[in-house]
C-alpha cells in the first residue's frame, strides 16, 4: 500500500475534530486506500481497533445498510460496548438514501469522528450544502502522480518510466497488473464503463447513452482545446445527431460531477475576469483516454498538458487558462499567495515553437514565475522565463 503522504498531511490536522472528513474523486482513484491509511494513523496514535467501524456500501454484505435508518441502528448497536470515541468510515456513501440526515444526526449525538468517500460531486455537494454546511472538510483524491507512480513501481525516474506513465496513467490498481500493457488497458476500459454506468448514467437518469458517450469522447479527444456546447453540437450534427446546447452542457456537467473530466475556466488576464465560453477540459487520468482512443504520437503534447493540469489540481492550485489579446497561456495557477504561469510543449523543436511558447509572456508584466515546460533536456531559459524538463517539474516538491 503506497503511502500517499501529500494527502495524509492535509487530512491529519482534522483528525479528532468535529468536522466530517469527505474524500471525493474518480471511482478507483484511491479513496478506499486513503481510508486505510487514515486507520493506520489512528492505530499508531493508540486508538483501539474496536473503536473503528467501517462499511463499504458497494459490498453486497452491507446492502441492507443502504437504508439510512438501518445504518443508524447498526452504528448505535456496534457502539454500545465500545469505550472512547468511535471512528466511523463509510465508503461510497452516495449508495445510501438520505445519508446526510444520519451523518448529521450521528455527528451531534455521539462521540464520533466521521470519514466518508463519494464518487459523485453533484450528489455530495447538494446534500452536504443542505445538512452539513460548515461542518465538513473536503479532500479531492486523484490517481497517482508521476512521483507516486515511481514509488509504486519501486524505481527511479527515467525516460522509459515516464513514457509508460504517459501511456498508462496513474490509476492505483495498475500496480497489481505490473503495468502490463494489454491487461492495464482492459482494466482502464472497465473503469471507464463503471464510471459511465454507475456515476453518470444511473445517477442522472440518462436514457440516451450513445449521445453521452459521443459527448464524452469529444471531450477526451479535445483535451487542452477550448470548445463550447455549440462546437459539440456542430460535431454531432455532422454525425446526424441534433442536440440542444443545454442538453450538451448538462451531459458535460454530469461527467465533471463524476470526476472523470475537469473543466478549467478561461480568464481574461487584461480585464481580470473569468470568461464563460470555450472552457478547456482535462481527463482525470490520461490513461483512460489512451485506453479508449489509442496512443497517437501527435497527441503527446495534449497528454503532457493534461498531466501538468492534473498535477496542479492535485497540489491544490486553482487553475485557469489565461487569455491575453489573441494569445493564450496554458495555465495560470494560484494557491494562497503563490501564482505562476505555465506553458506546456512536447519539444522546442525549432525557433517558431520557441517563439510561440516564450513570446506570449512579453505581454505579462508582473513578477510571478513564468515557466515553459517540455521534454527537452537542454535548458532554453531566457529573459527571466524558466524552461524546465516536465519530468523534473513534476518531481519537484517546492512549488
Amino acid at each position: 500500500m503506497i503511502k500517499r503522504n501529500s494527502y495524509l498531511k492535509k487530512i491529519i490536522p482534522f483528525i479528532d475534530t468535529d468536522l466530517v472528513k469527505v474524500l471525493t474523486g474518480l471511482r478507483r482513484s484511491g479513496k478506499s486506500v486513503m481510508m486505510e491509511l487514515i486507520k493506520e494513523e489512528l492505530l499508531k496514535r493508540g486508538v483501539e481497533a474496536e473503536q473503528i467501524l467501517s462499511v463499504n456500501f458497494e459490498d453486497i454484505n452491507y446492502i441492507e445498510l443502504r437504508e439510512h435508518f438501518k445504518l443508524n441502528d447498526w452504528v448505535k448497536e456496534k457502539s454500545i460496548n465500545i469505550k472512547g470515541k468511535i471512528y466511523l468510515f463509510l465508503d461510497e456513501i452516495q449508495e445510501v438514501a438520505n445519508w446526510e440526515q444520519i451523518i448529521n444526526s450521528l455527528r451531534v449525538s455521539m462521540n464520533i469522528d466521521i470519514y466518508i468517500t463519494g464518487s459523485n460531486a453533484k450528489l455530495l455537494s447538494s446534500e452536504m450544502a443542505t445538512y452539513l454546511a460548515g461542518r465538513y472538510v473536503q479532500f479531492n483524491i486523484y490517481p497517482f502522480s508521476y512521483q507516486e507512480y515511481l514509488l509504486a513501481r519501486e524505481t527511479s525516474d527515467s525516460i522509459k518510466e515516464f513514457q509508460q506513465y504517459i501511456l498508462l496513467g496513474g490509476m492505483p490498481f495498475l500496480v497489481n497488473l505490473s503495468y502490463m500493457k494489454e491487461p492495464s488497458r482492459q482494466y482502464l476500459q472497465d473503469v471507464y464503463n463503471s464510471v459511465l454506468l454507475k456515476d453518470i448514467i444511473q445517477r442522472n437518469s440518462i436514457r440516451d447513452t450513445d449521445l453521452l458517450e459521443r459527448i464524452l469522447m469529444f471531450a477526451f479527444s479535445n483535451i487542452g482545446n477550448p470548445f463550447s456546447a455549440a462546437s459539440i453540437a456542430k460535431f454531432l450534427k455532422s454525425e446526424n445527431r441534433k442536440q440542444s446546447n443545454d442538453t450538451i452542457l448538462n451531459h458535460l456537467k454530469a461527467c465533471t460531477s463524476a470526476f472523470i473530466i475537469n473543466k478549467i475556466p478561461r480568464m481574461d488576464l487584461q480585464g481580470k475576469k473569468l470568461l464563460t465560453i470555450n472552457e478547456k477540459y482535462y481527463v482525470a487520468d490520461h490513461g483512460l483516454r489512451e485506453a479508449l482512443l489509442g496512443n497517437k504520437q501527435g497527441d503527446v503534447g495534449q497528454l503532457l498538458e493534461n498531466i501538468v493540469c492534473i498535477e496542479l489540481l492535485r497540489r491544490g492550485y486553482k487553475v485557469s487558462v489565461g487569455k491575453i489579446g489573441n494569445l493564450e497561456i496554458d495555465f495560470v495557477a494560484e494557491k494562497n499567495e503563490k501564482k505562476m504561469y505555465i506553458q506546456v510543449s512536447y519539444l522546442l523543436a525549432d525557433e517558431g515553437t520557441i517563439e510561440r511558447e516564450f513570446g506570449v509572456y512579453r505581454k505579462i508584466h508582473d513578477n510571478y514565475p513564468k515557466y515553459v515546460l517540455s521534454l527537452d533536456d537542454y535548458d532554453f531559459s531566457r529573459d527571466g522565463i524558466i524552461h524546465e524538463n516536465i519530468r523534473n517539474f513534476l518531481l519537484r516538491g517546492d512549488w
